[in-house]
C-alpha cells in the first residue's frame, strides 16, 4: 500500500524521498566512490551503515526509481547498483550540501576536498561530472576528462598529507540523544 504524501511541496516531496539518515550517503558512496556493489558500499562507508539498514536503503533507491539493480556479469551472486538519471542530476544539490556543510559543520580536511573541489567548481564542473555518470552508469559516451579521478586524486593527496584532522571534542556541536 502506497503511504499518503504530506503535501504536494517539491522539498517535501524530495525530503519523504531522500530525508532519512542514509539514503543521500548511499548515492554520495555511488557517486564518488563508485561502489557498486553491496559489499563495497558496506565496507567502505566511513559512516559505518548495518548491513539490514543497506539493503531496505538500497531496496527503496530501486523502487523509488533513483538506482536501478542488475546482476553482476562477473559474479552470480552479486547484484551491481547504477544510477539513473535522476540521481544523476542530485549532483548540484549534493555539492551545495557538501558546501554548506563545511562552512557550518565540523568537517575535516579530508573528508571535505571533494566537496571543496565540486564547490569551487561550480556548475559547469558539476555538468561534466554528470556526463561522467551518465557515462558510467547509463553507457552513454565519456565526454572530456575524467571528474572522479580527479576528485579521487585530490582526496588521496589529503589521505597521505593528513596530520590530524579529527576535531576536538570542544569543537564538536553537542548531540542530545533520543530514542528512535
Amino acid at each position: 500500500m502506497v503511504e499518503p504524501h504530506r503535501s504536494g511541496c517539491p522539498i517535501n516531496l524530495t525530503l519523504e524521498m531522500l530525508g532519512d539518515r542514509w539514503s543521500l550517503i548511499v548515492i554520495r558512496d555511488i557517486l564518488v566512490g563508485n561502489r557498486r556493489h553491496f559489499r563495497e558500499l558496506l565496507t567502505q562507508s566511513e559512516e559505518g551503515i548495518a548491513s539490514n539498514i543497506l539493503a531496505d536503503r538500497l531496496h527503496r533507491l530501486v523502487d523509488a526509481g533513483l538506482l536501478s539493480r542488475s546482476d553482476d556479469p562477473t559474479h552470480r551472486q552479486k547484484a551491481v547498483y547504477s544510477l539513473t538519471e535522476p540521481a544523476i542530476q542530485l549532483v548540484p544539490l549534493l555539492a551545495m550540501m557538501g558546501a554548506w556543510g563545511r562552512r557550518h559543520t565540523p568537517a575535516t580536511r579530508v573528508l571535505s576536498v571533494r566537496a571543496q573541489l565540486l564547490e569551487e567548481g561550480g556548475p559547469d564542473l558539476w555538468s561534466d561530472f554528470m556526463d561522467e555518470l551518465r557515462s558510467l552508469h547509463l553507457g552513454r559516451p565519456m565526454k572530456g576528462p575524467s571528474v572522479i579521478a580527479k576528485l579521487q586524486a585530490a582526496f588521496a593527496k589529503a589521505v597521505t598529507g593528513q596530520k590530524d584532522v579529527t576535531p576536538t571534542p570542544e569543537k564538536l556541536p553537542r548531540r542530545v540523544k533520543t530514542k528512535r
